[in-house]
């Protein structure tokens, strides 16, 4: 029985190498429907979720691992996409969680640069500055976001407080 399977996946292997062959080694469609693959933002942004599902079940090591590979399709996506706030603002989410504090600061700091009302980065940003004690910063953070009405305010709030 492993033997038919073996020969059936061999066949079906040597069938698709001829068919690429006959096409002179391209294909365009391979009969495939559907949306084209994940672009590494979306990707990343997928690992990412998957990091912080993992972090909060307390498996650390996985989840390093997850942020590390999150980080390194955020870096592509960067390299494809370089004024982008949402991307800069995943990299230094990424940066801080896997320690390197100054890329993490530089990359919130270039996001907000880009889009000074971008509530998602001033509120990972006063996170970022709560966990390096630096409680001045976080209050300002605080401050230019007490207007927006959001819960990027309360939340950051309560993490002061």
């Amino acid at each position: 029985m492993k033997y038919l399977k073996f020969i059936s996946l061999f066949t079906f292997s040597i069938l698709l190498f001829f068919k690429s062959y006959a096409y002179g080694g391209q294909q365009e469609n391979l009969e495939r429907e559907g949306p084209p693959p994940a672009g590494p933002y979306k990707l990343g942004f997928k690992e990412l979720e998957r990091a912080i599902k993992t972090e909060k079940k307390g498996k650390f090591k996985k989840a390093k691992i997850k942020f590390e590979k999150a980080l390194n399709y955020f870096l592509e996506a960067n390299a494809e996409d370089p004024a982008n706030p949402d991307i800069l603002n995943y990299l230094g989410l990424c940066s801080a969680k896997l320690g390197f504090d100054e890329n993490a600061e530089v990359y919130y700091l270039l996001g907000l640069e880009l889009d000074d009302q971008h509530n998602s980065i001033k509120y990972n940003l006063g996170v970022f500055y709560k966990n390096q004690n630096r409680i001045s910063d976080t209050k300002k953070i605080l401050s230019s976001l007490k207007n927006c009405g959001c819960k990027e305010y309360e939340n950051l709030r309560m993490l002061i407080n």
